[in-house]
């Protein structure tokens, strides 16, 4: 039996021009502040002899390989990636960037904003435009009808509000 996994599918390349804001800011941090402070302790740490047995040479080098690999993801990422930052056309249906306010079968409602796969997380209700729930509403209209497979099973929700901010 073997252990491949199929590589996963390539996230959209897109983002709202605050994510994209944090991402540069994060790069920024770790590549002008944090690598330089790891540098220095993992040099300090290796002039103290014994580099086999020094906790705080091999944590600091594990840290550095962390940093690095982190800094080379996000310079790729914000090289490949598109800022949309301008409404769509027709701001009566669903693209990228919509604030969504959906109603369940319930009468709950709740309140999704669409962006891209890197900026989840950010926020609790910003939610990828990969996602199952994104794409089932991509393109749907207020009032429309919407089923959308979820690991519970199918569910109903119907699209009550669709807004969009100029940022």
């Amino acid at each position: 039996m073997s252990r491949y996994r199929p590589p996963s599918p390539p996230k959209t390349a897109l983002i709202t021009p605050k994510g994209y804001a944090k991402l540069k800011d994060e790069l920024d941090y770790l590549w002008k502040v944090k690598r330089p402070e790891v540098t220095k302790k993992v040099s300090e740490a290796a002039a103290q002899g014994d580099r086999s047995e020094n906790a705080e040479y091999i944590y600091g080098k594990k840290q550095l390989r962390e940093i690095d690999r982190r800094v080379r993801y996000l310079s790729k990422r914000l090289d490949n990636i598109k800022v949309v930052s301008e409404p769509p056309s027709d701001q009566s249906m669903i693209f990228f960037g919509a604030t969504i306010t959906i109603e369940n079968e319930d009468g709950d409602e709740r309140i999704f904003k669409i962006v891209g796969p890197d900026e989840i997380g950010t926020e609790s209700h910003f939610i990828s435009i990969d996602s199952p729930m994104a794409r089932a509403l991509l393109k749907k209209r207020v009032d429309d009808e919407v089923r959308v497979q979820t690991p519970a099973g199918v569910s109903l929700v119907y699209v009550v509000g669709i807004g969009y901010e100029i940022e």
